[in-house]
Parts: structure tokens; sequence; C-alpha cells
């Protein structure tokens, strides 16, 4: 083990504008309305955040049936179907959405695409809320539209759609570029009329993560991406830093910090992805300063000043 360990924590890190938006949802609502208050699946996806909700007295459901009738619900940030928000209607529900602002933007496109004729391919991750909730745009009058989704180029090779000259592609927000351009490229080879977003769908925040922790990479020998199994940007985090080729773990906490990865490493970055909070950055740090001693530099990086507004609660 190295006499003295240097931490590089990479900018931009942690918490985007959509997620603090839906956190601050969930405890407005909370302050406003009173205990409990109910949300459709979680919120964002890190453990920490969910923790700290419940025990401000947010109750997460899987299914609406558990809600009460009458009571608010939170729809996440991830977004929802277009049926999930019927069903909420029928149960009495009051709902109150956390959607980023971002994800609600593609739902608005994927819908003028479906009322224009088109046929959809969706660029995603199979059982992804996001992903459900983008292709639950399609409407009962819509039955004769299609959403197509495709996680892979290779499964570009066995897609097969109705009119090859009216189909439009739209992508999970939490891809980045990088993620996802060699597919778009594939996919306009096969069709080339395929008609593309009006804009941007990559989140910012997700590429701006991506850039910092490739940066961080060469100058490190060990990277710790601070974020939960169950988030995308955090696993894209790790899968990038594994493909520069530098040693990586994704860990929720200091707890699953092990003390065996600081054997023979001298510089060790970390990153946290859109939905891990700060604490946890602390937390970890903390847990590896008991253990040798450190120097902790800020690395430069994109300064983030978006801010998404408070829905009416």
């Amino acid at each position: 083990m190295a006499d003295k360990i240097k931490i590089l924590l990479a900018n931009p890190r942690g918490f985007c504008a959509g997620v603090d938006r839906a956190i601050q949802i969930v405890e407005q609502a909370l302050i406003q309305y009173g205990k409990p208050i109910y949300v459709r699946h979680e919120v964002v996806h890190n453990k920490y955040v969910i923790h700290d909700l419940k025990t401000k007295g947010a109750i997460f459901v899987d299914d609406l049936e558990a809600i009460p009738k009458g009571a608010h619900v939170i729809f996440s940030a991830h977004g929802i179907s277009k049926a999930i928000r019927e069903e909420a209607k029928s149960r009495e529900l009051i709902p109150i959405d956390a959607t980023c602002p971002l994800v609600t933007k593609v739902h608005v496109e994927v819908n003028k695409m479906l009322n224009q004729g088109m046929d959809i391919i969706m660029i995603g991750h199979k059982g992804h809320p996001e992903v459900e909730g983008t292709m639950g745009q399609i409407e009962k009058h819509h039955t004769d539209r299609k959403i197509y989704l495709i996680e892979t180029i290779e499964d570009i090779k066995y897609l097969q759609v109705v009119d090859p000259n009216k189909i439009a592609y739209v992508t999970q927000t939490t891809l980045s570029i990088d993620d996802t351009k060699a597919i778009i490229t594939t996919l306009k080879m096969k069709y080339p009329n395929i008609q593309e977003p009006k804009s941007d769908d990559i989140c910012y925040a997700t590429q701006n993560r991506q850039d910092a922790v490739k940066e961080m990479s060469s100058l490190c020998d060990l990277i710790i991406i601070v974020g939960s199994k169950n988030s995308s940007n955090s696993t894209r985090l790790k899968e990038l830093a594994l493909k520069e080729g530098i040693e990586a773990y994704m860990i929720d906490n200091e707890d699953a910090f092990q003390s065996s990865w600081l054997m023979n490493k001298k510089n060790i970055g970390i990153s946290a992805g859109a939905s891990a909070p700060e604490i946890s950055v602390s937390s970890i740090i903390n847990k590896i300063e008991t253990l040798t001693r450190l120097t902790i530099t800020e690395l430069p990086g994109i300064e983030e000043n978006i801010i998404f507004r408070l829905p009416k609660i």
C-alpha cells in the first residue's frame, strides 16, 4: 500500500437537476400534505435517498392498488406510461408528477411522431422505468402504431418495421452520446429515411459525468463510482472506467469499500452517478482515510447551473 494516496474527485458528479427536483417534490409534498406520501416506484435510483425519504414519511409502492383512494401519488423522475396515468385517475388518486423535464421532452416528441403516423424505435435498456414509460406513450387510438425497443447493434439486424419510410427513433436519456452513436449510425444505414429527434435527447448530466470519468481515467489506477446497482447512469460510469482499462468498482456506501482495493494504488478517482448524494461520497472518503493517509484534489470540469422549477404541489 502506498505511503500516501491521492484522491481525485471528478467534476461534475452526483445529483443532476432532475434528481434534485424529484427529491424536493417528495419533501415538499410531505410538508404540505403530511405523512404518508405515496410514491410509485423509487423516485430516483439510490438506496441512501430512498431510505432517507422513507424515514421522513414516504411510502414507495410498485402497484397503485396499494394506495388508498383519494390519496396523493408522486410519479418518479423516470416518467410513466399513459396507462398508469389513466389508472391513477380511475382510482381517484391525486397525481404529483416528478418526471424529469428531459424525459417529458422525449414523451412530447414521441407523441408528435405517433400523431404523424410514425412507428418508433426506442434505444434503451429493457425493463428500465424510463423505457417502460416512454414506450407506454401509445394510446388506444394508436393501436396501428408500434414502438420497437433495441439495446444493441445486433438487435438492428433482426428488426423488421412495417414501413421503412415512416419510422423515427428516440433514446433513453441516461445513455450518453458515446453509448448511442454506433447504434444510431447502424440504424441510419439500414433505414436511410429514419426521422431523428428534433433536439438532443441525451441528458446533459449523463454526458458530463461520463466525460469527467473519461478525463480522470488517465490519472488514476483505481476508480470508485458511488451509486446503486439499479442506477443506469451510475452503471455506465463504472463500465466506462473499465473500458478505459482502469480497475473500477461501484458501491453505495463506505461499508462496501474493501481495504484490499488500496494495495499498490497511488491515485484513486471517485465519481458519483446523477442520483447519488454527496454525503455518500464523503462517507467513502472518510472510510479510506481510516485506512491510509490521503490528499484530496477536486478536478476541474464543466460547471452545471441548470435548475428545473418545481411543479405546483
